[in-house]
Parts: structure tokens; sequence; C-alpha cells
């Protein structure tokens, strides 16, 4: 039976962060996937945004890992050639009614550290993005975007060049302890069994099932997974805008928001849409509803701009109408078993977050 001091379950950008990290750190990694590519579920399927880490609750691990994570990872970028811009974010309020909610934003903000929100009237709104309907608007600077398959390439290619192997198309089907480490039975075309010391789950929409694979593991600690389907829209033609837009969030979303890929593309969404099995079409007909929020800020939206462009799903911990919980990260204390760690519930925003999550985990 082949030997590995740890496994990381999941070639997705924080499963790849982790690998990284520990084989920084000198231990021998092995990275599962059981695609044949890395990255094509949640970390392929989102805005690729770098968060600033505005909005979460304060001394939560999303917004500390978001905050240390949006840091880490223009450090990072920067250093290691990956593709990004920081065009920065406007959350805009359009009518007089949402100003209250603005300053709240403003406040959460800065009790997470993030301190550079500057405060814009109209007038300065205008100048800057003159398409922009809004009263008011909080511009931050720290907000992003990044190639996510560049980011993930560059991760993958740390860990590997550090004796990481990234193993394709090995699914895992389940697990056990036994005296020596834990064994990792592997699936696919060549199925196998991989002893290791520890295992990490990071198994993004997969990681309820992969934990429920393994013996040991208290079946009451692993969560209910709820599939939230966000559809996108792209706009045919260029966008008259330089930076993102976000509306005020409502009822626990963000709403349609505009972002912007790094070819200048726009996009919108994601729109909620809770499913109960993975489905990544999108349906031409919510088309509707995008432009009557779109249009809430960019009165100038024409008919037929928008175009169905693809689907993310998030592994939420909660239902709709539920509280948000935070990332969910569980040692042995939580699950019982020795040398195993559950990442649950890693959304928006584990892209920002990932490199700070995975000093986290290897802590």
């Amino acid at each position: 039976m082949e030997r590995t001091e740890d496994v990381v379950v999941g070639a997705g950008v924080v499963g790849l962060a982790l690998a990284r990290t520990l084989a920084l750190r000198g231990r021998e990694v092995v990275v599962l996937e059981a695609e044949d590519r890395i990255g094509t579920g949640i970390s392929s399927r989102n805005s690729e945004v770098i968060h600033a880490g505005i909005y979460y609750p304060a001394g939560s691990r999303k917004a500390r890992t978001c905050v240390a994570g949006n840091r880490a990872l223009y450090t990072y970028c920067e250093a290691r050639g990956v593709d990004h811009r920081r065009c920065g974010k406007l959350i805009v309020a359009t009518d007089e009614g949402q100003i209250g909610a603005l300053r709240e934003i403003r406040a959460r903000a800065e009790a997470n550290g993030v301190d550079d929100l500057r405060w814009l009237d109209h007038e300065e709104i205008q100048q800057m993005e003159p398409e922009l309907n809004a009263v008011a608007a909080l511009l931050s600077p720290g907000t992003g975007i990044v190639d996510s398959h560049g980011l993930m390439r560059a991760l993958r290619s740390d860990a590997e060049s550090r004796g990481a192997a990234v193993v394709l198309k090995s699914p895992v089907t389940g697990g056990r302890r036994e005296r020596g480490g834990l064994v990792v039975e592997v699936g696919g075309a060549e199925p196998m069994a991989l002893r290791a010391e520890r295992v990490f789950n990071c198994a993004g929409l997969g990681a309820q099932a992969v934990a429920a694979g393994f013996e040991g593991i208290r079946p009451g600690a692993v969560p209910p997974r709820h599939l939230s389907k966000g559809n996108y829209f792209s706009l045919s033609g260029r966008a008259p805008f330089s930076h993102l837009v976000y509306p005020i969030p409502s009822q626990g979303a963000l709403g349609v928001h505009l972002t912007l890929d790094l070819a200048g593309q726009a996009r919108f969404g994601p729109d909620v849409e809770w499913i109960d099995r993975e489905d990544y079409g999108v349906d031409p007909r919510r088309a509707d509803g995008f432009y009557a929020e779109v249009r809430k800020y960019w009165p100038g939206l024409r008919d037929g701009a928008l175009q169905p462009a693809y689907a993310g799903i998030r592994p939420k911990l909660h239902g709709p109408g539920e509280p948000m919980p935070d990332f969910t990260i569980q040692r042995e204390d939580v699950h019982g078993l020795s040398g195993f760690v559950n990442l649950f519930g890693i959304e928006s925003p584990g892209l920002t977050a990932s490199l700070a999550l995975a000093e986290e985990v290897a802590e």
C-alpha cells in the first residue's frame, strides 16, 4: 500500500492552496481529484472577484480569512505573475432610503478591518461612472478580479515543485483508521488504497459525501448540504463601467451585481435559485428579472443586451430563510476520527480567502 503524510481531497482553489502550504512546510502531500482537471467545480464557476471582506460578521472566520486572504492574494498574484486587476467596487444606494444601509455596511467593514472605503456623493459618482444611477456609494479600492484558473495553475505548480503530487480522475470512495494511519480508498479506472497520517477533506460540493464515506465519522457531525445555484448573464458589447457595481444587499443576498472579467466583458449575477440536484443550465427566461434589477442602478441597459453565460453552485450549510453560518473547519474533537479534517460550506469568499484558509487549516 502506498504511503504519504498528507492527503488533500479536492483540487479546487482551497485544496490546491492547502497542498501548497503543506508542501512548503516540508510535508509529503498527495492531492486526489475526482475530475479530469483541477478546479472544475465551485472554483471555476464564480465571479472571480477578489473581495475586501466588507459584508461578513465581525470576528467570523469568513471576515478574518477574507481580509487576510485579500492582502495575501494580491501579493501572491504579483509575485507569481497571475493575471489580476485591482479595479475597485462601488456599493450603490439608488435612493435616499438606502443611505442608512450604506452607513451600516461601512461600519461593518471597519469592524472587519477594512479601513479604505471612501464615501461618494452623487456628483463624485457621476464623475467616476456617468451612466450609474446612485445618490451615494461606497468605493472599495481593495476589491478586484483575478484569473481563477491562472491562480490554480500557479498553486499547483508551487505544490508540485515542492514534491506534492496531484492525481486526477481519482475519486475518494471511503476510508477508515487502521494501525499506522488513515486508509483512503480511491476509485476510478485503477482503484487503489493510500495510507496517510492526515486527510484534509476539501471536496467542495462533495465534502459531505466524502466525510460520510469514512468509518469513524459521527453521522451527526456531517451537516446537511443545501445547493444554491447562481445564474450569470453576460452583456453583449462593452459596458460603460470601469468598476464593479454592487447594489445594497437584501434578505441575505448581494443582489444582481455587475462584475467585469480581465478582458473588460461585463457579466451580471448571481441570482439565487435553491435546487435539489446539480444543474448548470441557465434558463434564458430568468433574464427578465435581471433587467429589472440592473436597471435600478444602470437605467441605460438596453433590451436584448443580456445573454445566458454560466451557472455556479454553492454548497450552503443553511436553507432558504435560515441564518448564514460561517466557514466550518472540523477536527476530530467534533467528528471523532483522528487525523481527519473536514472543510464544509467553503463558498464565497473562498477564492479570496484561500491562502489564509490554507494557513489556518495547516496550523
